[in-house]
């Protein structure tokens, strides 16, 4: 049986990428590709050391969202792709990429709440006593698409320094469940 072939798109430091490669790359899946659309972002030096083939697409160089995302969508249908997974990809995306680009996504808090940027400190500075992570399908809604997984966890007593490590935990174990899970059609 041949693995599932996805493609990652980061903007940052790749932690939740690297994490996805080492859980399931060549087991699960097959990683096809790491596209940032900063050249300079510490996620692709650790897809490199991984043995992944790396893209950048410098978001600054378009004047337009649709653009961009013209150029994003064509470099992910140079192969076939079975899911595209963001993980840190700090863009908001327009039906360009959305309409043609079946994908997902993690957002560090407890869909519907807290969309957008910042969810993490929104998330520690509300009066909620949980918290959690999300993963979702994306649509051209921000952090609107049909939830596929959730899980949170109690928030009380954790100084903002605990409360991101807890996020960060929850991510790495639940994204790469989450992702065979939607492959195997099962969520």
């Amino acid at each position: 049986m041949s693995l599932k072939k996805v493609a990652i798109l980061i903007s940052g430091e790749g932690t939740n990428a690297q994490n996805i490669i080492k859980t399931l790359h060549d087991k699960e899946i097959e990683v096809t590709k790491v596209i940032s659309n900063k050249a300079d972002a510490n996620g692709l030096n650790r897809a490199k050391s991984l043995g992944i083939k790396t893209v950048a697409i410098e978001s600054k160089n378009f004047s337009t969202r649709e653009e961009f995302d013209k150029v994003l969508v064509d470099e992910l249908q140079k192969e076939p792709l079975d899911l595209v997974v963001l993980a840190g990809f700090m863009r908001i995306l327009t039906p360009i990429f959305t309409q043609n680009i079946k994908a997902i996504n993690i957002h560090p808090s407890l869909l519907p709440l807290f969309k957008g940027s910042k969810a993490i400190e929104r998330s520690f500075e509300s009066d909620m006593k949980v918290a959690g992570v999300s993963i979702h399908e994306v649509t051209s809604e921000l952090d609107g698409g049909k939830i596929i997984a959730q899980e949170c966890f109690n928030k009380e007593n954790l100084n903002f320094s605990e409360f991101e490590k807890r996020i960060h935990e929850i991510e790495y174990k639940l994204y790469p469940k989450a992702i065979v899970k939607y492959l195997e059609g099962i969520v």
